[in-house]
């Protein structure tokens, strides 16, 4: 897996100040309007889905994935296979 950070989003998903369960709802939209090798980023600060559940459905799907803490947030990276 690359830098996925290194690389320019193809979608920005904004789910700041939504809780569980609705990042990964959304995020799981998101990614099936997109196409093969397409990269979705996302801004959320909801520690469960940024840790737990959008990371879990990631591997579980066979997406690459990377997520870094930004200040009071995180930026999720995931890559459409």
């Amino acid at each position: 897996m690359g830098d996925l950070k290194a690389k320019t989003p193809t979608e920005v998903l904004d789910v700041l100040g939504r809780v569980c369960p609705y990042p990964l709802v959304l995020t799981k939209k998101q990614i099936e309007k997109m196409g093969s090798g397409q990269l979705l980023r996302i801004l959320c600060d909801a520690p469960a889905s940024a840790e737990d559940s959008i990371p879990r459905f990631a591997e579980k799907s066979g997406y690459p994935i990377e997520v870094e803490k930004v200040g009071d947030h995180w930026e999720i990276y995931i890559e459409k296979q």
